[in-house]
């Protein structure tokens, strides 16, 4: 099967969707397909070598710093025909979707959409043009529901924003619910844990680890906070983004400076062993549609204290694979439980994770590309009939 996935944000970009659409990439591919990514151009310094990306040209998002807006309304449909895609598979909401509705329309093949983030949370922060937030979020969901009407399929990472989006009364043909993989031969139990301390002089005492974008949304000033009341216990924070000079005024504002480190971008071949050294991980965040580095950290054996909020909804059950936490206090309260978890947290941790794993994954898109491709057929076939 020949698959385009289109993207609103890819490399040099680092977030959640661009590792999934990387993961989900690869292990299509292993399974023998071929899979092209339709991205944003950073420019060409900034361009990935990879001769599958078809670059698309694009302007710096200048409320958002790394992340580039692709232009309209070329939708290069002679480049996309000329390859012979099966399926589209779009990952956004913004101009790719547009781009990927109209290319769909003009190739006669069908277009499925992960929907990976919850823009409303966070369209009132980054939108250049400031609207009052009520009328925003109305908009928001006119715009949505009618992009999800005309998608063949709309995939959820999570059960849990899976009927969120159907709260919303959407007409959508396909609603599924298919995780985002991780690679679990990659972030597993038993990894050298001093190695990742040592090369990035963490020091003694038991490590808390977040993993991700430092961006609002993301709450990591309650994590900051919360390490506070946990005796012997220091916060890790691999990832950068535009808040990290806030976080780090918050910081020494609480005179936590010898408790809190900042080790910026953390390379993918350093990830694995970032979990190894970690003695419980965290995310404050009630913006996720399903948290990838919680997995990861669940995959490796480390147990996690996670915002009881969408995504972890689905995915921690509280006190058996993973804690879960409604505030501050509950925060600090989480991670102790965390740290001081025993085997049967970390066993059924690791059999969440085993469930979302990259293989897993792959198989349940397939899937449903074969089902979307020969649901397009049947209605093209009706189409005639009734001419």
């Amino acid at each position: 099967m020949r698959i385009a996935m289109l993207a609103d944000s890819y490399y040099p970009s680092r977030d959640g969707v661009v590792t999934s659409i990387s993961t989900i990439r690869s292990s299509l591919e292993r399974l023998g397909h071929e899979v092209w990514v339709v991205a944003p151009d950073p420019g060409k310094d900034l361009r990935t070598d990879d001769d599958h990306v078809l670059w698309i040209r694009a302007v710096s998002f200048k409320t958002y710093k790394g992340y580039y807006v692709p232009v309209l309304p070329s939708a290069d449909c002679s480049r996309m025909r000329s390859l012979d895609f099966d399926v589209l598979h779009v990952h956004g909401v913004a101009t790719m979707t547009v781009r990927g509705l109209l290319l769909a329309h003009y190739l006669k093949i069908p277009v499925v959409m992960t929907f990976h983030t919850m823009v409303e949370d966070v369209a009132e922060r980054y939108t250049p043009v400031k609207i009052p937030e009520d009328i925003l979020r109305c908009l928001i969901w006119f715009y949505l529901r009618k992009v999800f009407k005309r998608m063949d399929a709309v995939i959820t990472p999570t059960d849990a924003v899976g009927k969120e989006l159907a709260g919303h009364s959407l007409d959508v043909r396909l609603l599924r619910t298919i995780p985002t993989g991780i690679d679990t031969s990659v972030f597993r139990p038993g990894l050298d844990r001093r190695r990742f301390a040592e090369k990035y002089k963490l020091g003694e005492g038991r490590k808390v680890l977040y993993v991700g974008r430092l961006s609002f949304e993301k709450e990591l000033d309650m994590a900051i906070r919360a390490v506070r009341n946990v005796d012997g216990a220091s916060l890790v924070i691999a990832g950068k983004g535009p808040q990290k000079e806030e976080l780090e005024a918050l910081v020494s504002d609480l005179g936590m400076e010898d408790r809190v480190r900042f080790l910026g971008f953390v390379p993918d071949e350093d990830l694995p062993y970032a979990y190894a050294a970690a003695d419980a991980a965290i995310s404050c965040s009630g913006f996720e549609t399903q948290g990838l580095s919680i997995l990861e950290a669940m995959a490796s054996g480390v147990p996690c204290a996670c915002r009881n909020a969408r995504a972890f909804t689905s995915v921690i059950r509280d006190g058996e694979n993973g804690f879960l936490f409604d505030d501050e206090k509950g925060c600090s309260d989480a991670i102790k439980k965390a740290l001081a978890a025993g085997k049967d947290v970390i066993e059924a941790s690791l059999a969440t994770a085993r469930d979302c794993s990259a293989e897993s994954s792959a198989e349940k898109t397939l899937k449903l590309y074969g089902e979307v491709i020969e649901a397009k057929k049947r209605r093209r076939e009706e189409k005639k009939c009734s001419a």
